[in-house]
This record gives structure tokens, sequence and C-alpha cells, in this order.
């Protein structure tokens, strides 16, 4: 594996989001949060009403990073081994052997996945956060790299399973992608018209190698001590706020500076800034904010928290990020 410098990162996500873009359309900023997370090496929940594009969006990350695509339908009855994979009975060989199900993939896309029960549900946490799958006391490596996207519907919640905190916790970031604008709305048709087929096929952009040289870069990213501080104090904000019963957890200071780094390249750069911070902590910290319950039939969310947070939480002086000066 080869590690590219940061401005040839740069350089190569910038092309991915423009093959992406021409899929959805006129949905940059949201599509450059979903690689910033994929670059962090971080899974992500795209949560949005139906039709805006989730689903096309997955599928377009995959041909543009070159990587192996699985798409999982989550439903009521959809069982833990339906996604692990099981053991199979060969009677040619007279041996169980391993089938593997469909989380061994670069990208899965787990399409509406507070459809399924919670036992099904867990069967993502092991993958998510260990890169690993035990069937039947066997540990299973899955191939790296390896992210989710999963989708929600956060309107119609008859016969759902809401996301325990614990497990929402595990997406390093939850995005929305919003209705287009008539004109983008209207682009979407004209170029419908043009295609004259349904499907859509992008070139690609990297492969999966190339992808994994491009997060072991990020690495190099410099993060200036006052940007620690700043992440720090963002996320312990969380905590006293008077709207919040459940603030977020170190996990979530963590998952801002791991993001703002990737936006930070995103940007051409190859330091983070507090607007790096900034732009990521919505998408970042408003899932990890459990708002009292008292306050559940009001305007209040976690998004409005975060929104008040950052309002209140002083940034970084220009004397905090560069000392010497």
């Amino acid at each position: 594996m080869t590690t590219p410098d940061l401005p040839t990162v740069s350089r190569l996500a910038a092309d991915v989001l423009d093959e992406v873009e021409s899929a959805v359309v006129g949905k940059r900023a949201a599509l450059s949060f979903v690689l910033s997370a994929v670059l962090a090496g971080g899974h992500v929940l795209l949560e949005d009403f139906p039709g805006l594009g989730k689903t096309l969006a997955a599928r377009s990350f995959a041909q543009t990073l070159g990587l192996d695509f699985t798409r999982a339908q989550f439903t009521p009855d959809l069982l833990p081994a339906d996604l692990t994979g099981s053991f199979i009975y060969n009677q040619r060989t007279t041996e169980f052997e391993f089938r593997p199900g469909p989380l061994f993939t670069g990208l899965l896309l787990a399409d509406e996945i507070n459809r399924t029960p919670p036992k099904t549900q867990a069967a993502l946490l092991e993958a998510m956060q260990e890169g690993q799958v035990t069937v039947e006391g066997t540990t299973f490596p899955l191939t790296r790299p390896f992210h989710v996207l999963a989708t929600a519907n956060p309107v119609e919640y008859e016969g759902t399973y809401p996301l325990p905190e614990a497990q929402l916790d595990r997406f390093l970031m939850r995005v929305s992608f919003g209705y287009p604008t008539p004109a983008q709305e209207l682009d979407v048709l004209q170029r419908r018209m043009q295609r004259q087929r349904e499907e859509q096929t992008l070139r690609p952009v990297v492969d999966a190698e190339r992808l994994l040289g491009m997060q072991t870069a990020i690495e190099a990213v410099t993060v200036n001590e006052g940007i620690a501080r700043y992440c720090v104090a963002l996320a312990g904000a969380t905590r006293g706020h008077q709207h919040v019963l459940v603030g977020s957890s170190p996990r979530g200071s963590l998952a801002l500076m791991l993001t703002a780094r990737s936006h930070a390249v995103i940007g051409g750069r190859d330091y983070v800034t507090p607007e790096d911070v900034k732009a990521v902590a919505p998408s970042v910290l408003a899932h990890r904010i459990t708002v009292k319950p008292e306050l559940w039939m009001s305007a209040v969310s976690g998004r409005t928290v975060v929104d008040s947070v950052l309002s209140s939480t002083p940034t970084p002086a220009a004397r905090e990020l560069n000392p010497a000066s």
C-alpha cells in the first residue's frame, strides 16, 4: 500500500465528490461530510425522508471509491445470520462450511436500519467497531476498508425499532441531504431524460488499496492543541446544557477531531481550523445527545443543542492556535 501525500489526497477527494455529484445533484456539502467520515475510517447514518438520494449516494460512493458494494434491506424478519453469514452443511464433503453474509464487502448499505429488531441491529456492532464477525464461536475478519452507510426514515415510526444511544454512538456522523431546490430538482429531471435509462454508472476514481492509503495519509494532518481543546470544550458543553439529559461522550470529541481532519484535507489544507470543527459538529454531535423527555414534543433537538453550544463556546484565538506568534 502506497500512502499519497496530502495534496494528492485533496485532489482525489475532489474528483470523488465531482463524480458522485454527477449522480446526487446539488448536495456537495452533505456528500463531503459522508466522504469525511469514510476518510476518517468511520460509518455514516443517512437519516432523511424517502426519495432524497440516500441509496443512490451509497451506491455512487461505492463505485467511485472502487469498493465492493452490498445492499441489505433491513426488515422485521431479518436475522443476525442473514448479515453475518452461517455454517452450511456440505453433503459432498460431509463438513460444515462458512458461507459469508453481506457484511463481507467493502461498503454495506444497511437500508432502513430502524425496521429490523434490536438483535439484528446489534449484529452490526462487532463488525462496525472491531472489523470482524463471530459466528458459532469462530471469528472471521472483514476485508479492509469496510464501511457501513445506514439509512433511516425520521418520520414514519410505526413498526420500527429506534436505534439505542449506544449504537447511534457507533456512527461517526449522521448526515441529512434535505429537499433539493426547484432548480436542482429540474436538473435531476433533465439528466434523467438525457440519460434515457434509470441506472447510473460512475467511473472509479480510486480503488480499495488507494482508499486505504488516503486514510493513512489523513493521520499526517496537523491538529493544534488549541483545536483539540476546542473539540473537548464543545463535547463537554453538551453535557451541561440545560436541555440535555445525556450529552456527548469523549467518543464525540474524538470524532470531532477525526472528521475535522478529513474535512480540512477535502478543503485543500493540511491543518485543521476552528471552521472545520464547526462545519462537522452538527453531524458529529447531534445524534450523541439525548434531550430531556419533557422537551420531546418541543422544537428542541440534538441539532438545536449543538447550534447553541457552537454559539456559546469561545472559538480559539489565533495565539492559541499558533503560540509562537
